[in-house]
């Protein structure tokens, strides 16, 4: 399976078992991941720069690398664990490792802007993070 429909296939699973109610069940994977991750410009013009960050788009953010950390299980085996830290006013981090390897990493300063421009966006970054994941790992792990 190519990596990009890895990477989205595992993202969706991830946000599809959090719907306890069955609320997002007549929507597309496609139509709810554009919902949750995709913000045109114009949309992110009437996000406050400066703001407070509410829970649900804590979990959003998570998901997306909770996501590249499942994915990357899948495709070596290895597991790997996410630990993220949000500050209320959206500053933080997030850190994607296996063993002693961190695979990925992302800084946030603005963590309730965080968005993709598009769907192949999301799915094109998704890759990335999984590819460069991958390729870190195979160039540490015998250290």
């Amino acid at each position: 399976m190519e990596t990009k429909e890895l990477f989205i296939k595992t993202l969706i699973g991830q946000v599809r078992a959090l719907d306890q109610f069955g609320t997002w069940v007549n929507k597309s994977d496609e139509e709810l991941l554009v919902e949750k991750y995709v913000r045109s410009k114009d949309d992110l013009k009437e996000i406050p720069i400066i703001a407070d960050i509410d829970e649900m788009q804590i979990k959003d953010i998570r998901l997306v690398f909770q996501a590249v950390a499942l994915a990357f299980e899948k495709l070596t085996g290895v597991m790997c664990s996410v630990v993220m830290e949000m500050s209320h006013e959206g500053f933080g981090r997030v850190v994607v490792f296996a063993d002693k390897i961190v695979l990925c990493e992302k800084f946030f300063k603005d963590a309730h802007r965080f968005s993709f421009r598009s769907y192949d966006k999301l799915e094109e970054e998704g890759e990335k993070y999984l590819n460069k994941a991958q390729e870190i790992y195979n160039k540490y792990k015998a250290a």
